[in-house]
């Protein structure tokens, strides 16, 4: 090893000068060039860059694209190929599971999965694919989080969503049910038993009191009091304005 380390520097040595002369000679050449390889059958780093570069912005720009694409209709995402591809007809929380120490998982879910530019390790099911938009009109996603059974609003701790995203989820579950876009099950009552009629005995047979039938005050002690003339005398005097 210690003999090969001599032999490399001597390489290096008679390479170098060469290479110097290669880049002197392409600083003269029109940028375009620069992509060339400087030595026949070596790609240069420079138009590898430049192709990781252009992919780069690619993906972003495809990425952008598809945002603005769903940005202002949601529902379209759940029937498109790419949901199909990823989550096939199952919900989008069923393949989730949350990272976490030891065999028992923990009672709540976390508050949110982003916060301002960090993104957490394991996001949500709703946080982790940004084409996942809630809104009261995206009918089949807000679905998926609703029992078919019972019509409740399944737990954040069985879907794994954070717990904004659960909040978003219940106001636009409750804005689709109040503009009628989905069901919801009103507990059935029975009144078979019960009579509504006015002729049973506690409507029809109850007969009214006796001080509204003789004319009397509803307070018997009523005309019995006598108010205090100084009293009256003042009201008078107040009020004569008025009482002429």
């Amino acid at each position: 090893m210690a003999a090969s380390i001599p032999g490399i520097g001597r390489i290096l040595c008679r390479v170098s000068p060469l290479l110097l002369q290669n880049i002197r000679q392409n600083k003269r050449l029109p940028v375009r060039l620069w992509t060339q390889p400087v030595f026949p059958g070596v790609q240069s780093s420079l138009s590898l860059c430049t192709a990781a570069s252009s992919e780069f912005h690619s993906d972003a720009a495809e990425a952008v694209e598809a945002l603005a694409r769903y940005k202002d209709k949601p529902w379209d995402y759940l029937e498109s190929e790419e949901y199909i591809e990823l989550y096939g007809t199952s919900p989008v929380w069923s393949d989730y599971r949350r990272n976490h120490k030891g065999g028992i998982p923990p009672q709540k879910t976390r508050k949110t999965c982003i916060r301002g530019d960090k993104i957490c390790g394991n996001p949500c099911p709703i946080c982790r694919d940004s084409n996942v938009i809630i809104h009261y009109q995206n009918v089949k996603l807000l679905q998926q989080f609703i029992s078919p059974n019972t019509g409740i609003v399944y737990d954040p701790t069985r879907t794994g969503v954070c717990q904004k995203q659960q909040k978003q989820l219940n106001q636009a579950i409750g804005a689709a049910r109040d503009h009628g876009l989905l069901p919801f099950q009103v507990p059935h009552v029975d009144f078979s038993g019960e009579d509504y009629s006015n002729c049973h005995d506690a409507v029809g047979s109850t007969p009214p009191p006796p001080t509204m039938t003789s004319g009397d005050p509803w307070y018997r002690w009523y005309h019995t009091i006598q108010p205090d003339e100084t009293e009256v005398a003042k009201v008078k005097k107040t009020y004569k304005a008025y009482l002429k």
